[in-house]
């Protein structure tokens, strides 16, 4: 089984912005539906962004308008642009697919938005 790979988090200020990347293991292919997931300290792993092949697109209410997810199908990677960050996004960031691949979780890429 292989793992999703996030990249792209840091350290920044409130009201700046992020990109992150997730590509999706080998095992898993014909992907319809790839998500964003984050998890903050105390709080339980939530969805905040999926996309439908490389159309349709749906958002947490905390983030919509701020985060813009999209995909590259034949690379089998998936992207979000994080604008405006506040501190309440600070999180782990994941992505998956939906229906969830629960084997393939991967390790996330840390935000951390702080002045």
């Amino acid at each position: 089984q292989g793992q999703f790979v996030e990249s792209g988090g840091g350290l920044v200020q409130p009201g700046t912005s992020l990109r992150l990347s997730c590509v999706a293991p080998k095992n898993i292919d014909n992907i319809a539906v790839m998500a964003w997931f984050r998890q903050a300290p105390g709080k339980q792993r939530e969805v905040i962004a999926s996309i439908i092949g490389t159309g349709d697109t749906n958002y947490a209410d905390s983030v919509k308008g701020r985060f813009t997810i999209s995909r590259d199908v034949a690379k089998k990677t998936a992207y979000l642009q994080m604008d405006n960050l506040k501190p309440e996004d600070t999180a782990v960031y994941y992505c998956n697919v939906l229906p969830l691949r629960e084997d393939n979780w991967g390790q996330g890429t840390q935000v951390t938005v702080s002045a």
